[in-house]
């Protein structure tokens, strides 16, 4: 049989009995596997990019000159690419494989990461200014990382 609570103004109801556990853990799971999908998509743009920042900090591999890093606390990509390579490649790459096997602690890494990509994106806007159409996507993929954490968090 079906019963209908109603919780508060944020969950507006929860769904009790046997069908309907089920059908609460699908959609988790698929929560689950398009947040993957978005950790995937972050670490295949950032491993790459980070690598070549870590092996050619000019910025010539990439196509970037270091004078945009003239008001950055930094002189050439080095210690950026460190950053993006980690922490925005292979952080997001471990985290997506949390997502897919529906891990318990998958949001927790995923809000956390998606926070980081938020950061990092307004703190590169802050020192070198929009220069790419890259930067408002990963912004936007930022925030639905950490909302879609943030809601699976909360029915987990």
């Amino acid at each position: 049989m079906l019963k209908l609570k109603f919780l508060n103004k944020y969950s507006l109801i929860q769904i009790q009995g046997g069908m309907n556990q089920k059908l609460f853990k699908t959609m988790v799971r698929k929560k689950n596997r398009f947040l993957g999908i978005i950790q995937v998509f972050v670490a295949i743009g950032a491993i790459p990019a980070g690598l070549s920042m870590i092996f050619v900090p000019n910025g010539s591999k990439i196509g970037i000159s270091t004078k945009i890093l003239q008001h950055s606390p930094f002189n050439d990509f080095f210690i950026p690419g460190i950053f993006l390579f980690f922490a925005n490649g292979i952080l997001n790459l471990f985290a997506a494989v949390l997502s897919f096997r529906n891990n318990k602690y998958s949001s927790c890494l995923g809000l956390g990461l998606g926070i980081f990509l938020m950061a990092w994106i307004c703190l590169q806007v802050y020192f070198i200014g929009i220069i790419h159409f890259l930067q408002p996507l990963y912004l936007i993929i930022g925030i639905i990382e950490t909302a879609l954490s943030y809601n699976i968090k909360s029915h987990n």
